[in-house]
């Protein structure tokens, strides 16, 4: 069997909201504990998407503590609940890396105005 051939079908979750770089989203993911499985809030800007079929992932920056905690995310994962989007973001770039030598007031992120 050639395995370079394999397709995969992938299934869009109707809970992701259209989301893009320096939007502030809040993630609901699964999380395992043992034999318990719950739903973990992740909220934060996001400094980074890769589209890039089914490898396609998001990366969520925030402060918590003074100290900055990144996740990343697989986009078409069984383990993401919802991704809604709280406010949108008017960046300029599609990385937004330079918020990670950033703090405080440096680091805010201008709000979009709203589309219609």
């Amino acid at each position: 069997m050639d395995l370079s051939k394999t397709v995969i079908d992938l299934k869009e979750n109707p809970n992701i909201e259209e989301f893009g770089p320096g939007d502030t989203v809040r993630v609901h993911a699964k999380v395992v504990e043992g034999e318990r499985e719950r739903i973990q809030i992740f909220e934060g800007a996001v400094i980074r998407r890769r589209n890039s079929g089914s490898s396609s992932n998001f990366t969520v920056r925030r402060i918590t503590h003074d100290v900055g905690v990144e996740r990343t995310f697989p986009i078409y994962s069984p383990r993401l609940e919802k991704v809604e989007v709280v406010r949108r973001g008017k960046v300029r770039r599609a990385k937004l890396y330079y918020l990670r030598g950033r703090t405080g007031r440096a680091a805010r992120i201008k709000e979009a105005p709203r589309q219609r």
